[in-house]
């Protein structure tokens, strides 16, 4: 079992040696390979160099330097037992189950978070739910951090590298500065969440907008066709949405992009606080949706999972409330389809993530609603499914590895890392 001092030991400790000098090359040459490595893998070193576009000389350094860090490791075993010449030993990247490197990841949600231990393929290998029952908004961050910390403590195996805390919300979040900005439903404004966490768990902590996290998530570990152009429309107590094109996730001025919670919804009439009628969060949000389960009598507490557990029993009232959701998400998304057409449009809703069917809804009205798209196989679900929030919380520390791995670990001593 982990005790914090472990883990902080853990996190400081670099594989022999440290990041050498270099140029920029040496940082690209290795992060194209550590991609080729997860999108291939196992993969021979001569099968990385076609890959890449890179010299064998090239490849064969940077394997040595990553496998050195502890990134990825030689496959003997899969070497045939007969062949002519010498044999080429496959790599692949060094997975959670054999003792490799693994990231936590955290989601701080309204009514629970959601805590994670993650491969470096974006593999869950631990999971929790945390409730914040009874906990006041202005305490959470710290009572998040201590039960991460207890979390670490009981699931990372001995002697186990954990490379750092990604943390992902709702709202506004600033990465550069590892704060969250405003999450009005919390009561958050200006919270240094990222050195919070890291003062509990003593691990570097890198924070982001939930939406941005799990469009990053697809981007790393997803389907090809989202590195071209990728919309991701998050529904949750908190409504927002991420934009990526050529591969990149944009943030925009103050990281501030991405609050589509006022998007106004075709047909809605739904009165929002804000004083008008018909904005995306208050027609399709957990919290207005699970009220009106509540208060319709179909399940005992606003929980989305239990609205949709209820459908699933054959709740005709649970099964019309969704779909009512997932016809108004769909007309959202068709607006953003017009604004933005993008390769993909990515949504995240409880429902649509565990029955094929709520999914089908969106897409209808979607491609019903949207001029320019009439293709309702453009609109997806994650690639990760039911797992989606804790990969995408790994991701936010996952990602920056991925893009340069020998600078993210010169820098793994720091208490928030650099984006």
């Amino acid at each position: 079992m982990h005790t914090p001092s472990d883990m902080r030991l853990a996190a400081h400790a670099t594989a022999p040696g440290t990041r050498t000098s270099g140029d920029g090359r040496r940082e690209a040459n290795a992060a194209a390979v550590l991609r080729a490595v997860l999108d291939h893998g196992p993969v021979a070193r001569s099968g990385i160099a076609k890959l890449s576009g890179l010299s064998p000389a090239a490849v064969s350094r940077q394997c040595t330097d990553l496998a050195r860090l502890g990134l990825i490791r030689e496959m003997p075993e899969l070497v045939a037992s007969s062949g002519v010449g010498r044999p080429q030993i496959p790599v692949d990247l060094h997975s959670g189950t054999d003792g490799g490197p693994l990231t936590a990841g955290v989601h701080i949600g309204v009514p629970y978070s959601t805590f994670g231990l993650t491969d470096l393929r974006g593999t869950v290998l631990a999971r929790r739910t945390f409730r914040h029952d009874g906990i006041a908004a202005s305490a959470l961050s710290e009572e998040v951090g201590r039960a991460l910390a207890a979390f670490l403590a009981e699931h990372a195996p001995s002697g186990t590298r954990i490379l750092g805390v990604g943390a992902a919300i709702g709202g506004w979040v600033d990465p550069e500065t590892a704060t969250v900005v405003r999450h009005d439903a919390l009561g958050w404004h200006q919270r240094p969440l990222g050195a919070e966490l890291q003062r509990h768990t003593g691990l570097p902590v890198r924070v982001d907008n939930h939406a941005r996290a799990v469009a990053q998530s697809e981007l790393l570990f997803g389907r090809p066709a989202a590195r071209r152009s990728l919309v991701h429309l998050f529904i949750g107590n908190v409504v927002d949405a991420a934009l990526a094109i050529a591969g990149v996730v944009h943030r925009g001025p103050g990281s501030g992009a991405g609050d589509v919670a006022h998007l106004p919804v075709p047909e809605s009439a739904v009165k929002c606080p804000c004083g008008r009628t018909g904005c995306l969060e208050a027609t399709v949000s957990d919290t207005v949706l699970t009220g009106r389960a509540v208060a319709a009598g179909i399940v005992p507490e606003p929980s989305a999972a239990l609205l949709v557990d209820a459908a699933a029993a054959g709740d005709r009232r649970a099964d019309t409330l969704l779909r009512e959701r997932a016809r108004a998400v769909g007309r959202a998304t068709g607006l953003l389809l017009d604004v933005l057409n993008p390769d993909l449009v990515m949504v995240t809703e409880h429902s649509s993530l565990l029955n094929p069917e709520y999914l089908e809804e969106i897409r209808t009205a979607a491609t019903t609603h949207s001029h320019v798209c009439d293709n309702p196989e453009r609109i997806v679900i994650p690639h990760a499914g039911p797992a989606t929030i804790l990969v995408a919380a790994a991701t936010v520390m996952l990602n920056p590895l991925f893009r340069s791995p020998l600078q993210a670990f010169s820098n793994t001593a720091a208490t928030i890392l650099s984006p």
